[in-house]
């Protein structure tokens, strides 16, 4: 049994743990780890807390992929819920779709009577008008040239650290993995942008076979070369883990992009080892924990020759 986890699980990653020693499956621990992350008002790139879109309202994606049977539940853009990835997990298990966006997932949320709540801190509203007021942008988007359209305002506000998403993986005591990522998306993104998180095979893939992979970073790059789902199938070809991560790694540093490509990749194989790979290594660290670790254990990011402390 292993659990891991982005830098951000340290809120719930025990107690995911402590869920797989009781006997509870991988998909269990993942979601106990990662709702705790969903309910710090700390972390601005997930749940509660979460940075809005240029409007000024947070919109979340999630998603969570069951190895053994490669069924998969996703949300994007959902509004005025708390946990989006145990939306996530209600859509794979009562739904014959794996994703709901927008009004719809927040009507399957009511159904389902998942917890709702005003998702806007103070603090991230503050960040939110703080930024607007850098780009010379009021709350009403009207600059101090005139009216801008929202487009336009996406590309002023551009230069916040922009991206941040929770990512856990679990091997349970059967021996099946689990895969869950979730996210508040790119921070003061134009209304219903999603990104990698609630896609599967781009933000998040797992399969007993072989293993498991999940992505944080601009999901935009992931997207176009389904990251996570590459580094599974390298692991069905045959290959290290390491060596598939890199490959990924070198794929995604060969696109083009208006915008700078950052990503992190974390990963393990069916035997439970694990790697994290970030093209911001000098500041980068993950965590896991196998049975008898009381505490995380951090793990450090490994990056390309040519990325390594940048």
């Amino acid at each position: 049994m292993i659990l891991i986890g982005t830098a951000n699980t340290a809120p719930g990653i025990v107690d995911g743990m402590a869920a797989l020693r009781r006997g509870g499956s991988a998909m269990d621990a993942v979601e106990i780890t990662l709702r705790a992350v969903e309910s710090d008002p700390l972390e601005d790139s997930v749940g509660y807390g979460g940075l809005p879109n240029l409007l000024g309202e947070v919109e979340l994606d999630a998603s969570i992929m069951d190895g053994s049977s490669l069924r998969a539940g996703a949300v994007a853009a959902l509004k005025g819920y708390l946990h989006p990835i145990s939306v996530a997990r209600k859509v794979m298990e009562m739904l014959p779709h794996v994703l709901l966006v927008g009004s719809g997932a927040a009507r399957f949320a009511a159904e389902i009577g998942a917890e709702a709540g005003d998702l806007l801190t103070d603090s991230a509203a503050a960040k939110y008008r703080e930024r607007l007021s850098a780009a010379s942008l009021t709350e009403s988007l009207a600059g101090d040239d005139g009216s801008v359209s929202l487009s336009d305002a996406l590309w002023r506000v551009l230069g916040y650290r922009s991206h941040g998403t929770s990512n856990a993986i679990a091997i349970d005591r059967e021996g099946h993995i689990c895969c869950g990522v979730t996210t508040s998306g790119w921070a003061f993104k134009y209304p219903g942008r999603v990104g990698d998180s609630p896609i599967i095979g781009a933000g998040g893939y797992a399969d007993d076979r072989y293993g498991a992979c999940a992505c944080t970073g601009l999901g935009e790059a992931s997207m176009r070369l389904c990251t996570a789902y590459s580094v599974v199938a390298g692991l069905a070809g045959g290959r290290q883990l390491d060596d598939c991560v890199e490959s990924a790694m070198r794929e995604l540093a060969r696109l083009s992009s208006p915008v700078p490509i950052g990503m992190n990749i974390l990963a393990l194989d069916r035997l439970g080892q694990h790697t994290y790979w970030s093209t911001h290594t000098a500041d980068r660290h993950y965590l896991y924990m196998r049975p008898d670790d009381s505490e995380p254990q951090r793990g450090l990011a490994k990056g390309l020759a040519d990325d390594a402390g940048h």
